[in-house]
């Protein structure tokens, strides 16, 4: 609920997306909601007729199939989405526009923009981007996937988990090592082309406790051959190239957070006026509107830093300390709004059948992927 507040960010051609991107998922993604949850992930076709609208890969150069927008245009599709109160609907977009296809506009050779890039704007491919080993978590560096070269291929043996889009995925950025002996500087990107390719296996589809459509998967490789050229960037680069890019990613998280929480409160406002107890509707008693009160402050504070930190990501200046701030601020903000909430709602904020129970479901998440809110305090205490 923003009040008079509007984003900076949020100019007429973003807004007029943002629109455009709800109705769509409005028609074509919420009458699935359910058959999605039980399936553990959305049909290919909605997919492709994401990409045949423009709603995968809108920052993009136009050269490569995209959009040709800014960060802003992927943000407004990926908040249309979240602050329809369906936040579980299970369109991984953040990973496959948001994260995967930057990787590939940033390191990727001319050649391998030109081949992969069109494929997922058009919604053909789907991108994952596997970095969390079992027993891994948060830490990087405990990395043990392995790629070892062998001619014009790699060899690939190890395990990833939670990769969002994985069962689907046709093309996955996996992180490996490359030189088992040389620490961070051994750690590479290689993309995999999923179809055919021996030795990678799709495992368990993972039963998550909210985002139940969205498509969670383990992953195996057992000497999968990937050919030298399918190396993103250098070789011995992949960590420096992954703390490049966890910003933009964190901050995607962030402004997500703040888009879910801006949709809580403004359902509990809708609720609590026509929801009547003790004779009197629930938003005439104080602790109610003491209680929405708090969740304004909050929800409008962490908009504005949000914000703040959009703007000097667009200027090319925003920080891994502060995009940190952002993920673990926000998080935290989006989390204890929803409970909130919850609570205005009495037993019915404990029902699935409710928005804001599968909000609640889905939000707790958020604390623990792209660095645990942990991690980020250790990275913004080593800045002070």
């Amino acid at each position: 609920m923003n009040g008079t507040y509007r984003s900076p960010w949020m100019d007429d051609d973003v807004v007029a997306l943002k629109e455009m991107a709800t109705k769509f998922i409005e028609t074509e993604a919420l009458p699935h909601r359910e058959r999605w949850n039980e399936q553990k992930h959305v049909d290919r076709e909605f997919w492709r007729t994401a990409g045949e609208l423009g709603l995968l890969c809108a920052s993009i150069p136009a050269e490569y199939g995209g959009g040709g927008g800014s960060h802003v245009h992927d943000l407004a599709i990926f908040q249309a989405s979240l602050q329809l109160t369906e936040t579980g609907f299970g369109l991984g977009n953040a990973v496959h526009s948001g994260l995967v296809a930057h990787y590939l506009l940033a390191y990727g050779t001319e050649e391998q923009k030109r081949t992969w890039l069109p494929k997922m704007a058009s919604g053909e491919y789907i991108g994952a981007i596997a970095m969390t080993e079992p027993g891994g978590g948060s830490d990087l560096k405990a990395l043990r996937t392995t790629a070892i070269r062998d001619g014009d291929h790699y060899v690939v043996n190890g395990s990833k988990t939670f990769i969002t889009n994985g069962m689907q995925a046709d093309l996955v950025i996996l992180v490996v090592r490359t030189d088992p002996s040389a620490g961070t500087k051994g750690i590479s990107l290689l993309v995999v082309e999923t179809a055919g390719a021996e030795g990678f296996r799709v495992g368990r589809v993972l039963d998550k406790v909210g985002l139940k459509s969205q498509d969670t998967a383990e992953l195996f490789f057992d000497d999968l051959r990937v050919p030298a050229a399918n190396l993103l960037g250098e070789e011995g680069k992949g960590f420096y190239y992954a703390m490049r890019q966890l910003p933009h990613e964190r901050l995607i998280i962030s402004d997500g957070a703040v888009a879910v929480a801006e949709a809580a409160l403004a359902e509990t406002v809708r609720y609590s006026k026509q929801r009547r107890a003790f004779g009197t509707p629930l938003f005439e008693m104080q602790n109610t509107r003491f209680e929405l009160a708090q969740c304004a402050i909050l929800v409008r504070t962490a908009r504005v830093f949000v914000d703040d930190c959009i703007a000097r990501h667009l200027r090319g200046e925003l920080d891994a300390a502060t995009a940190s701030m952002a993920k673990a601020h926000s998080t935290d903000v989006q989390c204890e709004v929803i409970d909130r909430c919850v609570q205005l709602f009495g037993g019915y904020g404990y029902m699935l059948e409710y928005p804001i129970a599968r909000m609640y479901a889905d939000a707790r998440v958020q604390k623990i992927y792209a660095g645990a809110n942990e991690v980020m305090r250790e990275l913004i205490a080593r800045s002070l």
